[in-house]
């Protein structure tokens, strides 16, 4: 009989506690609505700077907001910045790269030339050039950032995709007279997407972070929007005094950014070909 290739697992633990942590994270935010003691934007001044007690198990802000309350909310501006721009810039870039790698030639050669001119740039130097010429917003902070993300994406595509169509069932399909968009769309890309989910999981992290951090220069988010750059930014005067007032949403930074971190990790082990059983 035989022999059937098993699934790949993830048996890292530390990866296992990062799916685990990142999915609490995922319910905490998408269940703030419910969870929340507060509304993120009440303001309540004679509450303003409150230590963390029974009632306001983070503290409060300056304005008096609740500080827990806005953390979980701020799980939903953040994770939505990181799937949108990880969405739009994955699509691009693979589109872009599974093209490029299938057809090369001058296609090949234009479409990584202009990738090349995005990476001669650092990502976050560029992602702040763009946000500072359109307005401070959440769509901006989108924009900015997958606009610097994208090549990544069609670099690697590329490069997966040129090795898979010199295999051999390609070249029967083409002798099939398959037309090259049905090559593309039913061998080339579907063979071109594990590098690609590996790097996504890696890089939700880094686009958390940088999306903080535009935030915290006042190019993203803006007040009353709970997200959690912003927080950091509005509490860093506070924190020999007023501690809780940054710490708590750089912790949610911190924790989510490292959760991904490690599930990249460990779906890159386990996707790894030289370590799946036959």
């Amino acid at each position: 009989m035989p022999r059937v290739a098993r699934l790949p697992r993830v048996t890292d633990r530390f990866a296992l506690a990062g799916a685990v942590l990142i999915t609490l994270i995922a319910l905490a935010a998408v269940l703030a609505p419910w969870l929340a003691p507060h509304p993120p934007g009440e303001v309540d001044p004679l509450n303003a700077l409150s230590p963390p007690d029974g009632e306001h198990w983070f503290g409060t802000d300056a304005a008096g907001r609740d500080v827990f309350s806005r953390v979980l909310h701020g799980g939903q501006t953040s994770l939505l910045i990181a799937v949108a721009v990880l969405a739009v810039s994955a699509t691009a870039g693979v589109l872009l790269g599974v093209v490029a790698g299938y057809a090369g030639g001058w296609v090949r050669d234009v479409i990584m030339r202009i990738t090349d001119v995005f990476l001669a740039f650092p990502a976050l130097l560029l992602s702040v050039a763009l946000a500072v010429v359109l307005e401070p917003s959440v769509t901006t902070v989108i924009v900015a950032i997958a606009v610097t993300w994208w090549p990544w994406y069609a670099r690697l595509s590329a490069a997966t995709a040129a090795s898979i169509a010199t295999r051999p069932y390609v070249d029967a399909a083409r002798c099939l007279g398959v037309p090259a968009i049905m090559i593309i769309l039913r061998h080339v890309l579907p063979n071109s997407l594990t590098p690609v989910l590996v790097q996504l999981s890696l890089d939700a992290g880094g686009v958390i972070l940088t999306a903080a951090a535009l935030s915290y220069l006042g190019l993203g988010a803006q007040d009353p929007t709970a997200e959690w750059g912003l927080m950091v930014e509005q509490g860093q005067t506070l924190f020999t005094t007023n501690w809780w007032v940054v710490t708590f949403p750089g912790l949610a930074i911190l924790l989510t950014a490292f959760a991904f971190n490690v599930l990249g990790e460990g779906l890159r082990d386990a996707l790894d070909p030289r370590r799946i059983v036959k």
